[in-house]
Order: structure tokens, then C-alpha cells, then sequence
């Protein structure tokens, strides 16, 4: 009996000793991961599942922290090192962040997330594809605009042209708006001409100052000269429409709560509409934006960190965030799914998505369109203003554009 029970302790003790062997053999890892302020609780649910279901490989310590994906590269290329492992970004910082190196390529998994969201020419893995290789994540396909409109004063038949909206608001007493001092918006009515705008990633080249320019111009300041129309930044447009002055604008899914709370069974979204141009009815054109997550190149962990930046962005993860904060997805699964097709306006994204080209433009692009922008909006631009001084005024705005970046 006492060898017996002699064996029974060795064996015990020597399973001990191996279990504590195994367990004393899984990796510690610790991740950053910088998510937007909205973000910040569903990236903290995420995270605890991707540590849960990886716990018998590594021991993993995920720490989480605020950060706007419009200002994103400003913080990473601040300090690429001390940045975090993992973060999110708007596709326009792509390539900033390519230049600077702070991007890690996917290697893990790679042509799994190419498929899952849409293929190599879908716009949400082009805007993270370099010379044929993929450098983020793609998590969101929302980051584009549209029309939002009160059904109670707009038919369908109204809002496909924006002489309809116009004439529709003013016998309703109330205000369409978008905001012309901004290039995110203007370049709908140049690119919905036909001109273009490209980056090479150092400079743009753009084609606006030109005759077909100046009556795209035209166009604008006819708009804004209109008794109906409003000139509104996000915030303000937010207001009127919950305050019922605004019955239609061109905005994006972030204030899609505020139109279906605003307006009920009234609420209603769609593409664009079309614009009058030197006599003909021309549509006007968006950007294509997307939400990104990247590895940072500099990261310690870099297998761990594609693995939680895929997680963070697969099918479910993106459902899940559409429910929470309604980003509408870029996982083609996701995108299909119900809850996501019963939205006004990610279907309206949708619509518009045919008539969009993907955010490619370097930074001097933004200050002289929304220099121009307010010149109309201040009216030292107006319908008194001859084709001449237009002109001008866009090739002003075209220098400006095309100009080299600061060394």
C-alpha cells in the first residue's frame, strides 16, 4: 500500500510539475489600442473576448485608449514608437501614415480580410492597399454623405433633383442645407461634372479652372443665393433638423439618430439628387470614405496585433458596431445582414456609392476649397460676379490645390 501510494504521489507531483512547465510556458503580451471616443466601450467588450478566447495560447493584456480617427495620424506620427499597437483611422491618412512608415503590412490572414470585404477592387480595401499590398483593416464603408429628407414635405419624386428640394423647402417654409465651405462636400458638383481630382502621393492635380468650371461655380452660387438654402456646418445642421427648421441636408450616417428622432416615420435618406448644369440635370458625385485599422509598424507584437486588429474588425464585430453606433459596414456578410438593411441611411450610402470615388487627396486640398467655398458663402462671389472673376477665383483655388507641400 505505501508504494502504492508512494507511485500515486510521484505521479501526481510529476503531472503537477508539468502542468505548471505549460503554464509557466505561455506568452505575455500587452497591446495598446487607440479607438475612437464613441468606440471606446465596444473595443473594450472586443478585446476581453479576443483575450477569453485566446488565454490557453498567450496571456494577453489589452489596454485601450480615446483617440479621434480624424486627428489619428497627428497623435501616431507625434511619436510613431509610443503610439499605440493597434489603431483607427479615416482612409484620407492613409497615406500620411504610409509615408511615414508607421503602417505594418497584413501578412496574417491577408487574402481572408481582402475577401470579406469585397475583393482587391472593392473602394474599402483599395483605400488601404499600397502598390498591390494591404496595410489595414477596413472596419467601416459609412464615411460618405448622402440626403436626408422629412417624407412629410418631400416626395420621391422631389428630392431626385435639387431644383425640387429647393422649390419644395421654400413653399414649406423651411431650410435645405449642406456646407459649401467645405471640400468634402464641394467636390460633389465638380467630380458630378465630370472634372477631376487625383493625388499622386505628393501632389494633386485638379482640372476645376476651366469653362465647365466656372459653371459648376454658377450652379453653387445659385444654390446658395436661393431663399431655401442654408450654408451649415454638422452641428448647426443637427439643430435645425431637431428644432424642425431643416427639413432636408447632405450630411452622413453619424446624424442619422438625430434625423430618425427628429422626424419619425417621416425620416427618409437617398442618393444625392442631381443639379442643374448649364441646362442639364447632372448628378452630383461624393466621396467614398471608410474607417481603417492599422498595426503600427514599430509594434512589438506584431502577430498579436493582426489578430486583434482582424477580430476588431470582422463580420460580427462590425454588426455589433452598427447596432451600437450605426457605422454602417465595409464585411459585404455584414452589410447584408438584416439589421443593417433595414437602415434609411446606409441604404441611401448605398444608392450613392455608384456616383463615389474614394477620399485620395493631400492636405493642401482643404484650405482653398473651403477659401472658395466662402467666398460664395460671403458673397464676395455672387450671381453679379462675371464668368471672369470666377475664374479666377478658381484658378486661385486650383493653385492653392496643386501646390507642392511645405518641405
Amino acid at each position: 500500500m505505501k508504494k502504492l501510494v508512494l507511485v500515486m504521489m510521484i505521479f501526481i507531483l510529476s503531472f503537477a510539475i508539468i502542468a505548471c512547465e505549460k503554464e509557466e510556458e505561455i506568452e505575455e503580451v500587452t497591446l495598446t489600442v487607440w479607438a475612437s471616443e464613441l468606440d471606446q466601450t465596444l473595443t473594450r467588450t472586443l478585446a476581453d473576448e479576443f483575450i477569453e478566447a485566446n488565454k490557453d495560447e498567450v496571456k494577453l493584456t489589452i489596454e485601450i485608449g480615446p483617440q479621434s480617427e480624424s486627428t489619428a495620424a497627428d497623435s501616431i506620427l507625434a511619436d510613431i514608437e509610443g503610439a499605440a499597437d493597434v489603431f483607427s483611422f479615416a482612409d484620407d491618412q492613409f497615406n500620411r501614415l504610409m509615408e511615414a512608415g508607421a503602417l505594418q503590412e497584413v501578412s496574417e490572414n491577408t487574402a481572408a480580410v481582402i475577401a470579406a470585404n469585397g475583393g482587391a477592387t472593392s473602394g474599402s480595401i483599395m483605400a488601404a492597399t499600397k502598390n498591390g499590398k494591404l496595410y489595414a483593416y477596413p472596419m467601416t464603408a459609412d464615411n460618405g454623405y448622402f440626403l436626408f429628407y422629412d417624407k412629410s414635405v418631400y416626395t420621391e419624386t422631389d428630392v431626385q433633383t435639387l431644383d425640387g428640394i429647393l422649390a419644395k423647402a421654400q413653399a414649406d417654409n423651411s431650410i435645405f442645407t449642406m456646407q459649401i465651405n467645405n471640400g468634402w462636400y464641394l467636390y460633389s458638383f465638380f467630380q458630378g461634372a465630370g472634372l477631376s481630382l487625383s493625388y499622386n502621393g505628393t501632389v494633386n492635380d485638379a482640372n476645376w479652372d476651366n469653362e465647365t468650371g466656372v459653371k459648376v461655380a454658377q450652379a453653387i452660387i445659385a444654390m446658395a443665393e436661393h431663399p431655401a438654402f442654408e450654408n451649415r456646418v454638422d452641428a448647426d445642421f443637427s439643430a435645425g433638423v431637431a428644432n424642425g427648421t431643416v427639413s432636408a441636408g447632405i450630411n452622413g450616417v453619424w446624424n442619422a439618430s438625430v434625423a430618425e428622432t427628429a422626424w419619425g416615420e417621416n425620416y427618409a435618406a437617398t442618393k444625392l439628387p442631381t443639379y442643374t448644369l448649364n441646362g442639364v440635370q447632372t448628378q452630383m458625385a461624393s466621396f467614398a470614405g471608410y474607417k481603417l485599422v492599422g498595426v503600427n509598424q514599430t509594434t512589438d507584437e506584431p502577430y498579436w496585433a493582426m489578430k486583434l486588429a482582424e477580430y476588431l474588425t470582422s463580420e460580427q464585430a462590425q454588426i455589433r458596431r452598427f447596432t451600437a453606433q450605426a457605422w454602417g459596414p465595409s464585411n459585404v456578410a455584414a452589410a447584408q445582414s438584416t439589421e443593417v438593411q433595414a437602415s434609411p441611411a446606409i441604404a441611401a450610402l448605398a444608392l450613392q456609392s455608384q456616383f463615389a470615388t474614394i477620399q485620395n487627396v493631400g492636405g493642401n486640398y482643404w484650405s482653398p476649397t473651403e477659401s472658395f467655398g466662402n467666398q460664395i458663402v460671403d458673397t464676395t462671389l455672387s450671381s453679379t460676379s462675371t464668368a471672369a472673376e470666377i475664374l479666377a477665383a478658381l484658378q486661385a483655388m486650383v493653385q492653392g490645390i496643386e501646390a507642392a507641400p511645405a518641405s
